[in-house]
């Protein structure tokens, strides 16, 4: 047999796929009740609607839907994404609007028009496994920063930018934060801003879930912040319409976008046209915001049966968890515990599953006592039989 991994190039020899995929592959048995994705509600999906759009599209446009695109996005798709990033007053009249074929892809661009070998990123810690897998491709060093209540840790931050030369850029999803579920609020957001100031860092704010706020009030996003041009915007289609359509954006200054733009003609060409005229249509015949409301009710509620059902399952005194405002995340942590994994396999053996802190990691390699939760995706009952489920493996454990 040829061996194989003496072609692979230095960047991907180390690299591991995301444990949270491998997951799935073990989650074919029907009867595994998964809190362990982040897969948005399908009761949701507007399927009937967008095959309706989708119908017409095709039969009265064919050649517009299934011709190439420009690499930019359709003018109308971007004019969507400027709409949604006016709503959190995250655009400004010098700011370029770029379509993604989902907004990881933008990471992921925006990593590689900035980052060389050697290269420091400050990233919460925990945070997003697709980002940090994505910068390390790069070969960058990543520096975490903990994630309090309040999300990451200024003064923590304060002291990385001191003590790190080489840091080009800080990584943050400051609001219902992958994975832990927190929000950080305006006066931390303004003492980032003035940090990456001061230390002359780009920003790239991550905002995937911010339409998904069920309660308290709403907190200005660092782009909106922003008076240097130095926040790249990042925000997406997946949680609101659908993940499966490929949607996303990035928005910030025209001079950076402008390389992420040819890195993107190199990487993909286009995003589906397709796709992109469903999703405008699709915002001009319906209320988008009424969908949006639809789903911030169904998250408030599925949020509150896993909490509920966490303090009536779980082990007493044995497990901290945080209590989200918004998005489809929360966070757990076994302060008794060294490592998750014991209580990962239990659990997946009461047919439930979850995923460990370790993916979540700066270095993951390291044990965690840490594990996060879904409640998007399964049903109310579901929520609660599997936190049942899962409160009886702690206990054995713990």
């Amino acid at each position: 047999m040829t061996d194989y991994s003496k072609f692979y190039s230095d960047r991907v020899r180390p690299m591991k796929g995301s444990a949270i995929r491998e997951m799935f592959k073990r989650m074919a048995d029907p009867e595994i009740i998964s809190l362990a994705g982040g897969n948005p509600a399908s009761e949701l999906f507007p399927g009937e609607e967008l095959a309706e759009i989708a119908k017409e599209i095709l039969i009265n446009n064919p050649t517009g839907a299934l011709q190439y695109g420009t690499t930019d996005g359709l003018p109308a798709m971007r004019e969507c994404a400027a709409a949604r990033a006016k709503k959190v007053n995250s655009i400004s009249d010098n700011d370029q609007v770029l379509i993604m074929t989902g907004a990881n892809q933008g990471i992921d661009l925006t990593a590689k028009a900035l980052i060389n070998k050697g290269d420091k990123i400050i990233v919460e810690s925990p945070s997003f496994i697709g980002s940090l897998n994505a910068f390390r491709t790069y070969e960058c060093e990543l520096v975490g920063v903990k994630v309090d209540s309040d999300g990451m840790n200024m003064e923590e931050l304060e002291k990385a930018l001191e003590e790190n030369d080489g840091v080009k850029m800080i990584y943050t999803i400051p609001t219902f934060q992958n994975p832990t579920g927190t929000t950080m609020p305006a006066a931390k957001r303004k003492k980032l801003i003035e940090l990456a100031n001061k230390y002359d860092v780009i920003i790239l704010e991550d905002n995937p879930y911010g339409d998904l706020r069920f309660k308290g009030e709403e907190v200005p996003t660092l782009k909106s912040l922003d008076t240097e041009g130095r926040v790249i915007y990042a925000g997406s289609f997946s949680k609101i319409l659908s993940p499966g359509m490929r949607l996303g954006y990035v928005i910030g200054a025209p001079e950076i976008l402008g390389k992420i733009e040819i890195l993107k003609q190199v990487n993909d060409v286009h995003t589906p046209v397709l796709t992109q005229m469903m999703c405008v249509e699709f915002m001009k015949k319906y209320n988008i915001d009424e969908y949006i409301e639809r789903n911030r009710e169904l998250y408030g509620k599925k949020c509150a049966v896993m909490l509920a059902s966490m303090q009536k399952y779980f082990p007493t005194g044995k497990v901290k968890w945080t209590v989200p405002d918004g998005g489809i995340f929360l966070w757990c942590e076994c302060p008794g515990l060294e490592d998750i994994t014991p209580v990962v396999d239990r659990a997946l053996e009461k047919k439930v599953a979850i995923v460990p802190g370790s993916n979540f990691a700066v270095d993951n390699k390291e044990p965690s006592n840490m594990f996060r939760l879904n409640y998007s995706s399964a049903t109310p009952e579901k929520i609660e039989e599997g936190i049942k489920r899962l409160g009886e493996a702690l206990a054995e454990i713990l």
